[in-house]
Parts: structure tokens; sequence; C-alpha cells
């Protein structure tokens, strides 16, 4: 029987030209120039990483750094995303202002050889030159760092050590015999590899709260996340001519720019617009400490702690002008009473309470017996990236750590300690640059 042939689309390595090609391109709205390649010429690969927002491209440009495609006779990296345009950063994020510093972005940018090789090859203007052009002590809209991002792709999927498929993972086979990867494509094809690189993503958390959900307010409409973080999008959301009632659930960054774009709505297009904010607990801001920032991952930054300190605190919020819009309802204690009672009145519900992991391949394991495949349940080790058995113990010493399996990104974050002790999960893109430096070259001798 003939083997069928699975392809793997894979750009021009020629890095001057190619990128100035990808730039004439995307400016006329086309992709980008690319080549197929048989999966039969790939009978393993080095590493493969999965997924291509901010923390794929950080985990590929330190792989490239410390020499991981030079491991196997391949020399290659195998990166596989379905798109390879920025991840949600760009798909769904460019009109939120960021809580990251410009200059953050910039030195993203600049740390390590293979991303430096890719801006000395763009030509300027870029998208690195327009970050530069900021004020580098203040935030911008993600769409500046999106760019970036896409800058990033183009270069490192025109790299010659590099191969990009687009596609999804849909499973990983780990043979304990061997320890080597078989890695399987949605549509077909496979690769064997001794790495691989988890950087899937998160999603707003979608389901209803449970107190939420047994209230069965059916004539509520749920508004997703990602759409009220999108004001050209949520001004088409409702009719501007109806008494519109929306809840918004949460106190977290995001919550605080959804009651933004409301209130601005409200504001201007959309004079019959108001909003019943539930939450509860008092705001909470990141502070600038000595060498350090005390709720760094938790607390208000930039935009949304200016506006809410401005409207939102205690001491601000009866004399502020978006109390005529918002109505402050506090729910601690009584969270279902409080639900019932005012939801409603409410026409439309936003939840801002949170981000869950995108759903991850299947994993199996072919013990060194020999038997069949079994299935194979991990868990994440958040202060060395890479993944163990879960096997029901909760001690760290008992743990059993899978060969070849890492993770990074806003789904795998690293986990922090500050100097009071307070610890959170180290999200945004110079954090994802700063975990991924420190553990990939174990990951690499591993």
């Amino acid at each position: 029987m003939t083997r069928a042939l699975r392809t793997f689309r894979i750009h021009l390595a020629y890095p001057s030209r190619g990128l100035a090609a990808r730039s004439h391109l995307l400016r006329n709205g086309k992709d980008s120039i690319c080549r197929y390649y048989s999966a039969a010429s790939l009978p393993s690969t080095s590493a493969v990483v999965v997924g291509a927002g901010p923390g794929g491209i950080t985990v590929i440009g330190n792989l490239l750094e410390h020499g991981a495609e030079k491991q196997t006779d391949q020399r290659k990296l195998v990166w596989v995303d379905p798109h390879f345009q920025g991840g949600r950063v760009n798909s769904r994020y460019r009109e939120v202002p960021s809580n990251t510093k410009v200059g953050l972005f910039v030195q993203f940018a600049n740390e390590v050889s293979p991303f430096k090789a890719i801006l000395k090859a763009t030509p300027k203007p870029n998208a690195l030159t327009t970050l530069q052009d900021l004020p580098q002590d203040q935030g911008c809209r993600l769409s500046y760092a999106a760019d970036m991002c896409l800058m990033l792709t183009d270069g490192l999927t025109a790299h010659p050590q590099v191969k990009s498929h687009r596609g999804k993972v849909t499973s990983a086979t780990l043979d304990e015999r061997t320890n080597i990867w078989n890695v399987e494509f949605d549509d077909g094809g496979h690769v064997t590899t001794s790495k691989i690189a988890l950087c899937t993503g998160s999603s707003p958390v979608s389901k209803t709260l449970p107190a939420i959900e047994r209230i069965h307010q059916q004539s509520l409409e749920p508004v997703d996340l990602d759409l009220a973080l999108t004001p050209s999008i949520l001004t088409k959301t409702f009719d501007p001519a109806t008494k519109t009632t929306v809840a918004v659930i949460g106190a977290s960054h995001s919550a605080i720019l959804v009651l933004m774009n409301l209130v601005h709505l409200a504001n201007s297009t959309h004079p019959h617009l108001r909003v019943k904010w539930f939450t509860r607990n008092e705001l909470r801001y990141a502070e600038y400490m000595d060498g350090w920032i005390l709720r760094d991952n938790t607390g208000l930054k930039g935009q949304a702690a200016e506006w809410a300190r401005q409207n939102l605190d205690r001491e601000a919020f009866s004399n502020s002008p978006v109390s005529k819009i918002i109505t402050k309802v506090w729910t601690a204690g009584k969270e279902e009473e409080t639900y019932e009672a005012e939801l409603p009145e409410c026409t439309h519900i936003v939840q801002a309470v949170g981000y869950a992991q995108n759903p991850l391949p299947r994993f199996e394991v072919i013990e060194k017996d020999g038997t069949a495949p079994k299935p194979l349940h991990v868990e994440y080790d958040n202060l060395n990236g890479r993944f163990y058995k879960n096997i029901g113990s909760k001690l760290e010493h008992e743990r059993i750590y899978i060969p070849g399996l890492f993770g990074a990104g806003i789904a795998f974050p690293e986990r922090v300690t500050d100097p009071h002790g307070n610890v959170e999960h180290a999200v945004g893109f110079w954090k994802f640059m700063k975990f991924v430096k420190r553990v990939v070259p174990d990951w690499v001798k591993s």
C-alpha cells in the first residue's frame, strides 16, 4: 500500500527577502510565501512547539538560542499552530490597553539573538520601531504588541531550522522504552520527537457561575468577555434606542476594562444603557515597592487602575459621573440571594472571572513492558516548566517527571513568591521571557 504523504506548510527561509515580501503581502491582505513539506521527510525532529502566541514565540526563540534544533540529524524544530497570527493578543485583544509598559515589550523583542536577527532583517519602519517611538514608561494598546508578535512570527517561520505546520496536535504518545514521543496532527500526519513544549494558551471562563446558574434567568443574554473588551464590536451589540442593563461580574483587570467600555457607550451612542456591577471584593492595585511590585500579577495597573481610582473607589464613586450609569452591588457572603434579587432587572451579563487553559492534546504512554498505549494524566510544575504524572500524591519529592514534556505561556505560567510571601502566577510578555530563559537550558539538556 502506498503511504499517503502529509504536508507541512513552511515559510521560505530567506530572512531579509522573505520578511520584506511578507510585509508587502500583509499590506495587500494576502497570505505569506510558503512551501509544503511531506511528513515522510520528517521522521523525527528535535522538538515540537505547540502554539504560536506570545508563549510559543518565546519558546521558539529560546530553543533556537540554545541550539535545541541541533540535537538530531534533521536539525529542525516543528512549530504547530492553526493560524500563526500572534494568538489571542492579536485576534481578540488589539483594542485592549496593556498593563505592561512599552519598554518591556521592546526589551522582550531584543532579548534573544534569533529575535535580534529578525529585527535587523526587517525593513524600517516596522512594529518594533513603532513601539520605540511610544513613551517607554507607559502602557499602550495591545495592537502594538500584537504587531510585534506578527513580525517575530514571520521571522521565526522563515528561519531555516524551523518548520511551521498549520494545524493542531491531536495526540502525543510517549514510548517509555526510548523516551520518544509520537506526535499526531489533525490532518493525519505525525512526527517523532524527544521534546514537546505546550504553549496552548487560555480563554475566558465561559461556564456560568453556579450561583447565577441556579437562578435560571432565561432572558439574560450572555456577552462574551472578548467581545466586551473590544469597543468597536461592543457598540454593535446593543440597540441604542432600547433600555439595556448589563450585569458585569467580577473586579479583575478585565472587569474594569469592560466597565470603562460600557460607560463610554452610555455617554456617547447608547444613552439608555445602564450597568450593574457585581463584586465581592474591594479593588486591589499593584503597588510599586523598592525594586519590586506588590500584587504585580493580580492588582490593577495602567489605564484600568487610573480610571478605577478616579471613579470606582469607595471615596470616589458617589461623586463620580459613572455612579449615574453604574450601580455597585456587593455580593460577599450572600451571592445567590443578591443575584436572585438584582439580576431580573438585567438584560445582558458579562462574566469577567478569570481564564482557563485551552484544551490539550490527548496524552498516552507505552510503558517499558511494551503493552498497548494507556492514558497519561499529567500535572504541571510551574517552578520548572515540566510536567509530571498525576498519580494522586501531593508530595513534591514523589513526583515522577515525564521525559520531554514542557509548558509555558499564559496556560502554564511561572509561580512566583514576592518578598511579602504572596504567591502569584507571572503573566505577561516579559515574564514569559524571564521564565523561559531560566528553564529552557535544562529542557535542552534533559
